[in-house]
């Protein structure tokens, strides 16, 4: 499949790389590593990074503009995935000439020609730095940087399970090979505003814990504003809730007023939650997951079926 990817790559002049909506630095740093690595070994094609900015990753480049750009005989890449409806930027992926999918959740839609799908994978830079080294691609330094920046967030700095041998292995010929500075790009990716860490230290001190385990917050636009009015500051949050004993899986709801909808980021320490944010439109990883709600009147469902989630796996556990 790697191979077929690359032929496609070769066979098209115009390229467009899209990622999902509420852009991570694994989502990033997939798409604009690719297009860097695409153009560090084929100069010539014109290749194009969107979606919507996300304010506290701009320092990993800058995206494009296609309102413009004829896309009847171009190469879609749509990265990290999963589900047609969170492809940020495109309405009609049917637009293409050719589509392909990479992606390490697991499937909600089949979509694309050319469907390389590894839920075993630690991050989608993963999947695209092992595409670039086992065709023989030139990795330079600002692919590099985007490709290493992916995989240490994804990988919660190399400590979540599905850190693989190979995930080290990749790594280290990636810093062999580039004198990239690590300690420069964790200090970009970790580094928090003092609105955030207030805003952790309430969602601390008022979070709800059923019987069950289940963990949950509810923000409101209010609560967003008192705390420096950013609505990606829980959807960072969230992940720094782990390792509570009584815990077993925790969710933030928050606010968007501004986009008219209620952004859910679920995390857990064992239940599968994934299936059940599915339920909702969203979805994502077995641990990790999601969803944007158009309006809050599902807010207690979810809440109510993650608690029983944790609850059946509690009872397993005992």
């Amino acid at each position: 499949m790697k191979k077929e990817i690359l032929k496609k790559i070769e066979e098209f002049d115009t390229i467009v790389i899209a990622r999902h909506i509420g852009a991570d630095p694994d989502a990033l740093g997939s798409s604009l590593g690719l297009k860097d690595l695409i153009l560090d070994n084929y100069p010539k094609k014109k290749v194009y990074t969107i979606g919507v900015y996300a304010s506290k990753f701009k320092f990993m480049g800058k995206l494009d503009n296609i309102d413009n750009l004829d896309v009847s005989n171009a190469l879609l890449f749509v990265l990290d995935t999963p589900n047609l409806i969170r492809i940020d930027g495109i309405t009609n992926i049917n637009e293409f000439k050719y589509v392909i999918k990479i992606d390490h959740h697991p499937t909600i839609d089949k979509f694309g020609d050319i469907s390389w799908v590894e839920p075993e994978e630690s991050s989608v830079c993963q999947m695209i730095l092992d595409f670039a080294y086992s065709n023989n691609l030139k990795v330079k330094k600002d692919a590099a940087e985007k490709f290493f920046t992916g995989i240490v967030s994804d990988t919660g700095r190399f400590l979540y399970d599905y850190t693989t041998p190979k995930t080290y292995e990749l790594i280290a010929r990636l810093l062999t090979e580039n004198k990239i500075n690590t300690s420069d790009i964790y200090s970009k990716i970790y580094s928090r505003d003092l609105d955030e860490v207030r805003l952790q230290g309430y969602i601390e001190e008022n979070m709800t814990v059923t019987k069950n385990g289940f963990g949950y917050i509810i923000l409101t636009d209010e609560m967003i504003k008192k705390y420096g009015d950013d609505t990606s500051y829980p959807g960072d949050i969230v992940n720094n809730l782990n390792n509570i004993n009584e815990v077993y899986a925790w969710a933030i709801f928050t606010y968007d007023v501004k986009n008219n909808l209620v952004k859910v980021n679920v995390r857990s320490r064992g239940p599968v939650i994934s299936k059940v944010l599915e339920n909702y439109g969203g979805g994502g990883h077995a641990l990790a997951s999601g969803a944007r709600l158009k309006d809050d009147s599902n807010v207690k469902n979810i809440i109510n079926d993650l608690d029983k989630v944790c609850e059946k796996y509690s009872k397993a556990n005992e």
